[in-house]
C-alpha cells in the first residue's frame, strides 16, 4: 500500500478550536455493547470521584467537632480538595490529549486512594486538609479523563444516549453518599470509615478499566508545558488561598490582600503569556477561546459552579445545625435534589440524543436553577422541611438539564485532537467557581454567625467570649437557649447564601441565552479534521505515519495532534473513505 493512501492532509480548519493539520491514521468504530462495557469502568471511577465528597458531607460537622477544628476549617476541608482538583484539571486534560487516557485514569484511583487512606487516619485537621488535598489531585484526574474518554469513543450526537447514565451515576452517589455517610457516623466505626468507603470502590475501578477498556493510542513524541501548568496552577492557588482567608485571617481590603491578588495575577498573567506564545504544547489552548460557543459556556460552568458548590454544600451543615437532624436525617433531605437532577439529565440527554438539539434545555435548566436559589434565599430554622425539599428539587431539575449539557456543547464544537484540553477547560472553570464559591460563602457564613450569636448571646446575659470565633459545637449538648440561638443564626445565614447564590445562576442564564446553538454532529472527529483511510495492518499504518529515515522506536513527531492507531491487535477496519460508522457499529454514507 502506498503512503498517499494510507494518509491525506486536510485544509486547515476554519474554526478557532482546531488544530493544525496532520497525518491521521484509521481508527476502529465501538459498538454500543463495547461502549457500554467500556463505560462501566468509566462509570466507577466518576462514582469514586463524586461520592468522595458527598460521603464526608453529613459526617463534616462531627469530624470538626472531633477533631476541635472551626468554621475556617469546616471550609478548608471542602476547600482543600476543590483548589488541587481545580489547579490540577487542565494539566490532566492536555496529558490525556498526548498519553494514554487507560493509564492516566488508573493513576487518577491511585492518587485518589492513597488520599483516602491519609485521611481515615488523619489525627488533626491539619492533616485531614492536606490528605483532602491528595484526593483532590485524583478527583481532579478522574473529573477531566471521563469526559475525554467518552468523547473520543462516541460523537456528540451518540453521546447524549450515555450522558443519562452519567446523571444516573451522579445521583447515586449524591443520594448513596450522604445516606452511607450519616449510617457509618452514627454507628460505632465514626466518621474515619467514611474514608474507607470509596477505597474497594476504586479498586475495582481499576480492575474493570484494565479489562474492558480499550482505546487508540497517539503514536508521536510529545512535549509538555510543565512552566504554563505551574503557572496555572500557582496562580489559581495563590486567588483560592486569598478568597479562603480573606475575612478571617485579614481583612478583605488590607496589604495582605492586595499582595495575594498582585502576586496572584501577575503569575495568571504570565501563565497566558507563556500559553499564547511560548509552549508549543499549551496546557489550555488559547486558540479554544475563539469560538464562541466555547467562552459562553466555560463563563456559564463557572459561574453555575459559584452558585452550585457554594452555597449547596452548607445545606448539610443547615439541616444539622439549624434543624437539628442526625446525620442520616440530613442526607435524606438530598433525595429532593438528586432526585430533580437524575429525571432531568436522564430525559435531557435522551431526547437531545435523538434530535440533536440541546439550547432550549439548557435554557431552561438555567432558569429552573436561578428560581431554586432565589427561592432558597427565603428560608431560615423555621422554614417547613416540605417547602425546603420543593426548593432543592427545583435546583436538581436545573443542574440536571445544565452541567453536563454545557461540556456537550463545547465538544460539539471542537477538534478531536484538542478534546481533552477542551473538556478539561470547562471542568476546570466550573471547579474553579466551586472553589471560590465554597470558600467566599463560607467565610461570609461565618461572619454571619458570628455576629448573631456574639448579638444574641449579650441580650440573654451571657458572656460571649470565645462564643462567636468561628467555632462549631455540638448542639445537642448546649442549654435550650444557647441552642435556639445556633440554630436561628444558622438558619438565616444559610438563606442569605443563597441570596448571594442567585445573581451567579442569572449570570449563567444570559451566557446560555447568547450561545448559537449547533445541530450535534454524528461523527467523532469534526467534518474539516483529517479525513481516516482504511489501512490493511496495524503496523503498515505505524510506518504510514513515519517518514522515510526514521524508525518505529523513534517515530516522527507531526506538526500537531495525530489521529491513532489501534491498540487491540483485533481491531476492526475502519469505514471506507466517505463512509462514517456509526456508534452503533453501522455504516452511515455520507
Amino acid at each position: 500500500m502506498k503512503r498517499d493512501d494510507v494518509t491525506q492532509l486536510a485544509d486547515p480548519p476554519s474554526s478557532g478550536s482546531s488544530a493544525p493539520e496532520a497525518p491521521v491514521v484509521a481508527a476502529k468504530a465501538m459498538t454500543h455493547r463495547e461502549v457500554l462495557e467500556a463505560l462501566s469502568g468509566l462509570l466507577l471511577a466518576m462514582f469514586v470521584a463524586m461520592v468522595s465528597s458527598t460521603v464526608v458531607t453529613n459526617a463534616l460537622p462531627r469530624i470538626v467537632a472531633d477533631l476541635e477544628g472551626t468554621q475556617t476549617g469546616y471550609t478548608w476541608v471542602v476547600v482543600a480538595t476543590l483548589l488541587t482538583m481545580t489547579a490540577t484539571t487542565p494539566l490532566w486534560g492536555k496529558l490525556a490529549d498526548l498519553y494514554d487516557k487507560k493509564i492516566l485514569v488508573q493513576s487518577a484511583l491511585v492518587i485518589f486512594t492513597i488520599g483516602s487512606l491519609i485521611a481515615a487516619f488523619a489525627p488533626s485537621m491539619e492533616v485531614l486538609i492536606g490528605a483532602r488535598a491528595v484526593q483532590g489531585l485524583g478527583v481532579g484526574g478522574l473529573t477531566a479523563l471521563v469526559q475525554v474518554v467518552i468523547a473520543s469513543m462516541v460523537s456528540p450526537r451518540e453521546r447524549g444516549r450515555y450522558s443519562g447514565y452519567i446523571g444516573a451515576v451522579f445521583a447515586l452517589a449524591t443520594v448513596s453518599g450522604p445516606l452511607i455517610g450519616g449510617v457509618i457516623v452514627d454507628s460505632p466505626l465514626g466518621w474515619r470509615g467514611c474514608f474507607f468507603v470509596p477505597i474497594p470502590i476504586a479498586a475495582l475501578a481499576l480492575v474493570v478499566l484494565q479489562r474492558r477498556l480499550h482505546l487508540p493510542r497517539v503514536t508521536r513524541q510529545v512535549s509538555i508545558d510543565w512552566l504554563g501548568a505551574m503557572l496555572i496552577v500557582g496562580g489559581v492557588s495563590i486567588l483560592l488561598v486569598w478568597v479562603s482567608l480573606a475575612g478571617q485571617q485579614y481583612d478583605w481590603v488590607s496589604a495582605t490582600s492586595g499582595l495575594l491578588v498582585a502576586v496572584g495575577v501577575l503569575v495568571i498573567a504570565a501563565a497566558i503569556y507563556v500559553e499564547g506564545r511560548v509552549a508549543t504544547e499549551p496546557v489550555i489552548p488559547l486558540r479554544l477561546f475563539r469560538d464562541r460557543t466555547t467562552v459562553l459556556a466555560t463563563i456559564a460552568s463557572a459561574m453555575i459552579g459559584v452558585a452550585m458548590f457554594g452555597s449547596t454544600v452548607y445545606l448539610s451543615q443547615y439541616f444539622q445545625l439549624a434543624r437539628g437532624m442526625s446525620p442520616t436525617e440530613a442526607g435524606l433531605m438530598s433525595i429532593a435534589m438528586v432526585g430533580g437532577l437524575l429525571v432531568t439529565s436522564i430525559v435531557t440527554g435522551r431526547v437531545i440524543s435523538s434530535t440533536g438539539f440541546w439550547k432550549r434545555y439548557l435554557v431552561g435548566g438555567a432558569l429552573l436553577t436561578t428560581v431554586g436559589f432565589a427561592l432558597l434565599a427565603t428560608i431560615d430554622d423555621t422554614t417547613s422541611l416540605w417547602v425546603v425539599g420543593g426548593f432543592m428539587a427545583l435546583i436538581g431539575l436545573g443542574i440536571g438539564a445544565t452541567m453536563q449539557n454545557l461540556v456537550l456543547a463545547v465538544q460539539n464544537n471542537t477538534a478531536q485532537a484538542d478534546m481533552g484540553a477542551a473538556s478539561a477547560t470547562v471542568a476546570f472553570f466550573r471547579s474553579m467557581g466551586g472553589a471560590v464559591g465554597v470558600s467566599a460563602l463560607g467565610a461570609l457564613l461565618n461572619h454571619q454567625v458570628s455576629d448573631k450569636l456574639t448579638e444574641g448571646l449579650a441580650r440573654l446575659g451571657i458572656d460571649a467570649a470565645g462564643q462567636g470565633d468561628g467555632s462549631i459545637p455540638d448542639i445537642t449538648t448546649l442549654p435550650a437557649p444557647v441552642r435556639d440561638l445556633y440554630q436561628q443564626a444558622f438558619g438565616e445565614a444559610t438563606g442569605h447564601l443563597f441570596l448571594v447564590a442567585v445573581p451567579f445562576a442569572a449570570i449563567a442564564l444570559l451566557c446560555i441565552l447568547a450561545i448559537k446553538e449547533v445541530p450535534l454532529r454524528t461523527t467523532v472527529d469534526r467534518d474539516d479534521e483529517p479525513v481516516a483511510t482504511p489501512v490493511s495492518a496495524q503496523d503498515e499504518a505505524v510506518e504510514a505515519v513515519a517518514p522515510a529515515g526514521t524508525t518505529s522506536e523513534e517515530p516522527a513527531r507531526p506538526t500537531h495532534a495525530a489521529r491513532y492507531v489501534p491498540e487491540e491487535p483485533d481491531a476492526r477496519r475502519a469505514a471506507p473513505v466517505g463512509h462514517h460508522r456509526s456508534a452503533t457499529g453501522e455504516d452511515d454514507p455520507r
